[in-house]
């Protein structure tokens, strides 16, 4: 009786578990349902001070695919009426089911988007869900968010070349935006250009739209004179030269360099400062010198980016240094700690560039 019994005990596990082995097979996937989101604000207004506060909350119910799952999150937020074309991602940790967004993050956000003054901007939000290629997006949340725009603390002076030899002509108007800058060196007073300059004269002025400040050629080869009545530093020949000029000695040199030889079809900046690693930030090629590139007035986020050439990574330029420098070939990342608009000139020739915020 006592051996049935265990014969009959094995039996009814053995049919559990073969029970349970087909009810795992069935446990197939539903079509599942739209996750529902919502946001505990609906109007934000930021500011410097609530940076490190929280800005917004959202929280949502997953999809429900009738069977346990591991789904992944993330949060698309774009600005109201653009259909979520170019919407920005924030992933969202697996299994949460809220998200909470500080001030500072919210405020990048919203500049990224190509906002460029405190006002209340209209935004969406969704949940896009997917699991096993399958993907279920929420209803959407509008939101509307005033950012704020603090400069970055830039304590440097800037000097432009401005002349026939140089791209802007004699045109010394805010708007000519062929005035090119010097670049900044680490040493006070002391800064320098290397490229392209055409035959005839230039001067060099500290800011466009006025000759207030300007250093010229003075009483003898390689002095500067700040007056009004300076002379221009001529170029005999057209070619390309390095100027190097030091404000404080009032001194400077102009030689000959030789022409560069590589060329590239396309200069961008790619990195979350610009947009994100996987997203090209081109800039313009100069039609007076085509080793100079520039991008104008454009919003850059805090983080990091680089110089490419071609959109490929064989040949980049980077370096650990802030606003101004000379990226080598391969270099660290450059940093950027302030979102804000900047004019952006980079030199292929030398890796030389400068990021001066547009007031």
């Amino acid at each position: 009786m006592k051996h049935l019994l265990k014969i009959f005990t094995l039996a009814l596990i053995g049919f559990l578990v073969i029970s349970c082995e087909k009810d795992e097979d069935q446990a197939v996937l539903g079509q599942g349902t739209d996750p529902v989101i919502s946001a505990n604000k609906t109007t934000i207004v930021l500011s410097s001070s609530t940076t490190a506060s929280e800005a917004v909350a959202f929280s949502w119910a997953n999809s429900d695919y009738g069977v346990s799952v591991q789904l992944t999150n993330q949060l698309e937020v774009a600005k109201k009426g653009t259909n979520f074309n170019g919407a920005k991602t924030i992933d969202v940790i697996n299994g949460a089911k809220v998200y909470s967004m500080m001030g500072a993050d919210l405020n990048n956000l919203i500049l990224s988007m190509g906002v460029t003054t405190a006002t209340a901007t209209a935004i969406e939000v969704r949940l896009k869900s997917s699991v096993a290629g399958r993907t279920r997006y929420s209803n959407t949340v509008s939101l509307t968010v005033t950012p704020f725009i603090n400069g970055p603390v830039y304590t440097f002076t800037d000097l432009y070349l401005i002349g026939d030899a140089t791209a802007g002509a004699w045109d010394n108007l805010a708007t000519n935006t062929k005035i090119y800058p010097l670049v900044k060196t680490t040493t006070a007073g002391t800064y320098t250009y290397t490229g392209y300059f055409a035959q005839g004269g230039f001067k060099i002025i500290k800011t466009p739209g006025s000759w207030a400040t300007q250093y010229g050629a003075g009483s003898s080869a390689g002095v500067l004179d700040t007056s009004g009545g300076s002379g221009n530093i001529s170029v005999a020949a057209a070619g390309y030269y390095k100027l190097t000029v030091n404000t404080s000695a009032l001194t400077y040199t102009f030689v000959p360099v030789a022409a560069p030889t590589a060329t590239y079809t396309s200069i961008s900046m790619i990195g979350p400062a610009a947009g994100g690693w996987s997203t090209d930030l081109d800039l313009q090629k100069s039609t007076f010198d085509p080793h100079v590139w520039t991008k104008k007035n454009v919003m850059m986020s805090s983080g990091e980016f680089k110089f490419r050439a071609n959109h490929d990574w064989g040949t980049s330029w980077g370096v650990a240094q802030e606003f101004f420098g000379t990226a080598a070939l391969g270099g660290a990342n450059i940093p950027l700690t302030t979102t804000f608009h900047y004019d952006v000139y980079f030199n292929d020739a030398t890796g030389d560039y400068s990021l001066i915020p547009v007031n």
